[in-house]
């Protein structure tokens, strides 16, 4: 490889890295400010739950449209185009959530930002899995997601440090100044050979059209929902598991989000680390899950727990669930370069909708059984479902990536 090809790929994971960390902010923020913007907009604590709820399907629910939206654009225009989209989209969104006045508008421009959210990752980690060798390329993914998860750190300092309002024209500049470090990318070398071929490019009907696609494509979504269940549901209202648990003060779902989030940071790049000795993503998969289904348990059982020590579970609920890299690789691994990005982009982001069912779900179970019973059932069935599903997914540690669908 000669140094202009190793400045090139140096560039796009720093780039690809950077981006996710805005992504992250601006994603995680709600969750941070959730309280205080929703009483500043008047609403009333008993309703805090079902109106924070109903924001973040709203937002979840833009990612879904985002995701297949961006996703088909960067397999039938380029990856670089969906960065810059996405960016621009997003950005200008999150400064205009600083101006809102009422609930409505701000469930509605929290689904526009989603919309813009869904491009940054997929984009980003097709850059890199086709730009890196097949036995370095889990180290740049794992970067990535590792440089990037902090941005749910920036996002809990900042929301506790400044208005909520502040707090979301800080991400949206973030994301503008971001937008002209990536003038110097260069696509992606393997996009370039494949739009000169007679091949179909960003066909989304493509992976229903085939069994053998089709089961491939749900098993990469379906590894992803424990994540997403531990952030969505008990971080996001882990002031309510306080009451229930009987906690000796209000627990801060800020910092719930900070700290976990750097357990999910710390946790990608020991995963990372792992696929590299083991020489397999589906072995250290494995691990986490099941290692997350330990920190739920530990977590609903936490009977008195203080402040302090949710902090402590946070951070283990954020390490157990940290194989977002590996996950994110996993799918984009699986799939030719025709389909490559249409799959690595709408694959997190139908997780992070699936936030809707989970906590849905959540919600109905909880008025059956309770709070603590309802997470328990919920979090178990995400954990099994995710099992199953991988173990119908074939090992892509050592697969080369030059390859299209047809």
């Amino acid at each position: 490889m000669n140094a202009s090809n190793k400045r090139n790929i140096t560039l796009i994971v720093i780039v690809a890295a950077l981006g996710y960390f805005v992504d992250i902010y601006d994603l995680i923020l709600f969750s941070v400010v959730r309280v205080k913007s929703l009483k500043d907009l008047g609403v009333a604590d008993d309703d805090m739950l079902r109106v924070g709820a109903s924001i973040i399907n709203s937002q979840m629910f833009g990612m879904l449209i985002g995701g297949i939206l961006w996703g088909i654009l960067g397999d039938k225009k380029g990856r670089l185009s969906v960065l810059f989209g996405s960016i621009i989209l997003y950005s200008i969104a999150n400064i205009a959530n600083g101006f809102v006045s009422s609930v409505t508008a701000y469930t509605i421009i929290r689904f526009i930002a989603g919309v813009g959210l869904a491009g940054e990752l997929g984009a980003g980690i097709t850059l890199v899995t086709e730009s890196m060798g097949k036995e370095n390329r889990g180290y740049g993914t794992m970067i990535v997601a590792g440089v990037g998860l902090f941005g749910a750190v920036a996002a809990a300092l900042i929301g506790g440090h400044y208005t909520w309002q502040t707090s979301y024209f800080i991400g949206g500049g973030m994301g503008l100044v971001l937008l002209f470090l990536r003038v110097g990318l260069v696509e992606s070398g393997l996009f370039k050979e494949t739009k000169e071929k007679s091949v179909q490019r960003g066909n989304m009907w493509m992976l229903f059209n085939n069994a053998g696609r089709f089961k491939k494509y749900i098993c990469c979504i379906l590894i992803g929902l424990p994540l997403w269940f531990v952030v969505g549901v008990l971080i996001t209202f882990s002031p309510e598991f306080g009451k229930a648990l009987g906690a000796t003060g209000i627990l801060n779902a800020g910092k719930g989000v900070m700290y976990c989030y750097i357990g999910i940071a710390t946790g990608d790049v020991v995963a990372g680390f792992l696929c590299q000795m083991l020489q397999s993503r589906k072995k250290v998969m494995m691990i986490f899950l099941l290692l997350t289904a330990v920190a739920i348990v530990v977590f609903l059982n936490a009977k008195g727990l203080s402040p302090e020590t949710f902090i402590w579970l946070s951070l283990f609920l954020g390490f157990a669930s940290g194989y977002w890299a590996t996950f994110v690789t996993i799918a984009s691994e699986q799939f030719g370069t025709n389909l490559r990005s249409t799959v690595t982009t709408t694959v997190p982001n139908f997780i992070r909708g699936s936030v809707i069912a989970v906590t849905l779900s959540f919600q109905f179970l909880k008025g059956e059984v309770g709070i603590l019973q309802s997470a328990m059932i919920v979090g178990f069935t995400c954990v099994i479902i995710a099992l199953v599903a991988l173990s119908q997914l074939k090992e892509t540690f050592h697969k080369d990536l030059d390859y299209v669908e047809v």
